[in-house]
């Protein structure tokens, strides 16, 4: 099997996550996190929705990790992500990490919004 090297360019990957944490681009974020392809920080969780349509411009997709399942986000949330132009997609967090990963690397439009494991 060959192995292939990503690398990311400017964006910003995520390096792991663990109970409450999440490690991105070796800097460690407690609680829940917003990662976009040109930085990381503190998410302010479902009602922090101001965080996300600031990056109407820079991205397309938001991945959802809702923690350690899968779950749906609030309605109402994803309802205005919608209105505000944005695709939502949730899925667990670890599985949500390991696609922004990919989908980043490959210079996509793309945002995670993170509740912990």
């Amino acid at each position: 099997m060959k192995l292939t090297e990503i690398t990311y360019d400017d964006a910003i990957p995520v390096d792991g996550y663990g109970p409450g944490f999440f490690r991105i681009g070796g800097e460690v974020f407690e609680g829940p996190t917003l990662v976009h392809p040109n930085g990381a920080g503190p998410w302010g969780g479902y009602e922090d929705l101001q965080a996300l349509v600031a990056l109407k411009e820079s991205i397309d997709v938001v991945f959802v990790g809702t923690g350690k399942d899968i779950a749906h986000p609030p309605a109402a949330f994803k309802q205005a992500l919608e209105a505000a132009g944005f695709g939502v997609e949730p899925m667990s967090s670890p599985s949500a990490c390991r696609t922004y990963n990919v989908l980043v690397s490959e210079g996509r439009r793309i945002a995670l919004a993170l509740i912990p494991v």
